[in-house]
C-alpha cells in the first residue's frame, strides 16, 4: 500500500463493546467475528491441524448453501442455510458436542428475489444472547427465537432488490438488535428492541443498485459497536464512506469519505477497529483508509491517518488486527497480506494462500486462522516481519464463511456441512 497522508494518532480511549450485557461467558462467539465483533478468541487453545481422520469432532449436512458462518452460545451451534432457488431459508440450532439438530426453523420466501450464484440466499449470520437468537433471512424479514426454538416476535420491510443479494448480519447489543438492511433501492440501518421487534430507530441510507453511470452500488457490511472518547458509536462502513451513529437514538455523529471504487461504490468487508484505529476496505479494486473514531460531522480531514487509493485486490472477507497490523485474506488472487495499519497503511508482507478467501481472518489460540474458498485453512503465526506458516487442513468441501472458535472448539461452515473441531 502507498501512503498519502499520515497524522499523529490521538490516543482516545476506544475499546470494542461485547456485543450483548446479557452474554457472561468470554469464551462464547455469539455473532459475526466473536463476542467483540474483533475476530479475537480469547480464550483457550485450539486445534491447528485437521482432517476428516484427525480432530473431527463431528460433521453434520446442512441439506442447503449458504455463506453465513456459524455462531456458538452456551450448548448451541447456530447457522443458516437455505434451498437453491431461495424459497426455503433456515435457522439450525445444533448441540455443541454431539453435533445433534435440536430444532430447526424454516421461513417461506419469493424464489425471484435476486442474488449471485456465489452469495445463496443464507448469506448471514445469526447474532445471539443468553435469552435469543436473531436472524435475517433477506426479504422474508427478521426473526427472533428463544434457544428452545419458539418464536418471539419477526419483523418484515421492503424487498431486498440488489443483483448480488444481501449479506450484512445483525449485531445485539444490550437490549436493542442493529440491523445494516439493504443493499438495494432501500437501505437503512436500523435498531429494534430485543424483546419485542419493536422499532427503535431507522437511519435512512442513499440507496439504489446502480449508481447514474450505470457503475454497481452496495455495502454488504457489518455494524460495528465501539466505546470511543467515552461515548457509544455505531459503526459502520457504507458504500462510499464510514459512518458513526449514536446506537440509542440513530443520531449520526460523524462521517469519513474515500470509499468508491473504479468499478464502483461497493464494499463487502466490515469495519475493523483495534489500537484506537478503525479500518475501511472498498469493494472491487477500491481504496483502503485508516482513522480515528472521534470527531463530528465530516471528519474526513481529521480522522483519516492514512489513505491507499491505489487499485487494491479484491476484498470481502474482514482482516484480524493484532498489535497494530492486519492480517488479511483476499478473495482475488488468493494474497495473504499483513499490513500496518497503525502508522502508513504500508504492506508488510504478502504471501499466496491457497484459493480465494471470502471468509475472515480469525486470531485464537495466539494463531491467524484464515479458510479458503476450496475449504483448506491455512495457519499461521502473525508476525509483521515475516509470514509464518503452522499447518494447512481441508475437508475438501467449498467453503465461503468465518469459522467460529469457542470453548476449545472450532466450527466451521462449508457449502454442505457443518463441522466441529477439537483436539482428542
Amino acid at each position: 500500500m502507498m501512503m498519502l497522508k499520515q497524522i499523529a494518532i490521538l490516543s482516545a480511549g476506544i475499546f470494542l463493546v461485547g456485543l450483548s450485557m446479557s452474554v457472561t461467558d468470554g469464551a462464547d462467539w455469539p455473532g459475526f467475528r466473536g463476542l467483540k465483533a474483533n475476530a479475537v478468541a480469547t480464550d483457550g487453545d485450539y486445534p491447528t491441524e485437521w482432517s476428516s481422520e484427525n480432530n473431527l469432532k463431528w460433521k453434520v449436512e446442512l441439506g442447503g448453501d449458504g455463506n453465513g458462518s456459524p455462531i456458538a452460545i452456551d450448548k448451541y451451534v447456530y447457522v443458516t442455510s437455505a434451498n437453491k432457488d431461495g424459497s426455503d431459508r433456515t435457522l439450525h440450532c445444533f448441540d455443541r458436542n454431539t453435533g445433534d439438530e435440536l430444532w430447526k426453523k424454516v421461513v417461506h420466501a419469493d424464489p425471484d428475489e435476486e442474488t449471485h450464484q456465489t452469495n445463496p440466499y443464507s448469506g448471514t449470520t445469526p447474532a445471539a444472547n443468553a435469552d435469543c437468537v436473531v436472524v435475517w433471512h433477506g426479504t422474508p424479514g427478521i426473526y427472533c427465537y428463544d434457544h428452545a426454538g419458539n418464536e418471539l416476535w419477526h419483523k418484515e420491510y421492503s424487498p431486498v432488490k440488489h443483483v448480488w443479494g444481501y449479506g450484512s448480519s445483525p449485531v445485539i447489543y444490550k437490549d436493542k438488535v442493529y440491523l445494516h438492511y439493504g443493499p438495494g433501492e432501500d437501505t437503512f440501518l436500523l435498531a429494534l428492541t430485543l424483546s419485542t421487534g419493536d422499532e427503535v430507530w431507522k437511519k435512512i441510507e442513499s440507496g439504489g443498485a446502480n449508481d447514474l453511470s450505470g457503475k454497481k452500488v452496495g455495502s454488504w457490511s457489518t455494524p460495528v459497536i465501539v466505546n470511543a472518547g467515552g461515548k457509544e458509536q455505531l459503526v459502520c462502513s457504507m458504500p462510499s464512506r464510514v459512518i458513526s451513529v449514536d446506537p440509542a437514538t440513530g443520531k449520526e455523529f460523524w462521517f469519513v469519505e474515500g470509499l468508491p471504487s473504479e468499478r464502483g461504490d461497493l464494499v463487502y468487508t466490515s469495519t475493523a477497529v483495534a489500537d484506537e484505529i478503525g479500518v475501511a476496505m472498498g469493494g472491487y479494486k477500491g481504496p483502503a483508509l485508516g482513522f480515528t473514531l472521534t470527531g463530528k460531522g465530516d471528519a474526513t480531514e481529521s480522522n483519516r491517518i492514512w489513505y491507499a487509493p491505489d487499485r487494491q485486490p479484491q476484498r470481502i472477507g474482514t482482516g484480524v488486527i493484532v498489535d497494530g497490523y492486519m492480517y488479511i485474506a483476499d478473495a482475488g488472487p488468493g494474497i495473504i497480506q499483513c499490513v500496518d495499519i497503525k502508522n502508513s497503511g504500508e504492506e508488510q508482507w504478502k504471501t499466496r494462500g491457497t484459493d480465494d478467501y471470502w471468509g475472515s481472518t480469525v486470531m485464537a489460540g495466539g494463531n491467524i486462522y484464515a479458510t479458503a474458498k476450496d475449504g483448506s485453512t491455512i495457519v499461521f503465526t502473525p508476525d509483521p516481519d515475516k509470514f509464518k506458516k503452522v499447518a494447512v487442513n481441508t475437508f475438501d468441501e467449498p467453503s465461503n464463511a468465518t469459522p467460529a472458535f469457542s470453548n476449545g472448539q472450532i466450527f466451521l461452515r462449508t457449502n454442505k456441512s457443518l463441522c466441529c473441531v477439537e483436539a482428542e
